[in-house]
């Protein structure tokens, strides 16, 4: 098949879930894997004084998040990773289609009871993505 899957992760054990599913997923269809980590605001944070000072923002953060997790899913297939701006669901729509994504994996934490009335990530993904999504079961990873 080859490809790109996009995934989203936020740095919870669900999100490390659905990324291992990513990538085993994208090993079996001989496809590249993207992760993503979503943020909201371009809020920034400065720690030291003077000449020694570091500026930290959320995209830094969601960054941070995106490649711990890529660097973590092994060797086995080429693996890239990204923060992008926006509520999770949108986000992982627009890197889709910026990527030209051929799957997006969502966990399936939150699609039941009140979160699915709701709405959850992987409910407005499945909703509106431009492409195939796999839903991965992810309730025992918490």
């Amino acid at each position: 098949m080859s490809g790109i899957i996009v995934v989203g992760v936020d740095g919870s054990g669900t999100a490390k879930k659905a990324a291992e599913s990513a990538r085993d997923l994208a090993v079996a269809l001989g496809a590249s894997l993207h992760v993503v980590s979503a943020f909201d605001s371009d809020r920034t944070e400065v720690f030291g004084s003077g000449s020694d000072q570091w500026i930290v923002s959320d995209a830094d953060a969601a960054e941070h998040v995106a490649r711990t997790v890529a660097e973590s899913l092994g060797r086995d297939i080429k693996v890239t990773y990204s923060a992008a701006r926006g509520r999770p669901a949108d986000a992982l729509i627009k890197e889709a289609l910026r990527m030209e994504a051929r799957i997006i994996v969502v966990g399936n934490r939150r699609m039941q009871g009140i979160g699915r009335v709701l709405g959850s990530v992987a409910n407005s993904v499945a909703h509106n993505a431009p492409c195939d999504v796999y839903i991965a079961n992810t309730y025992d990873a918490d």
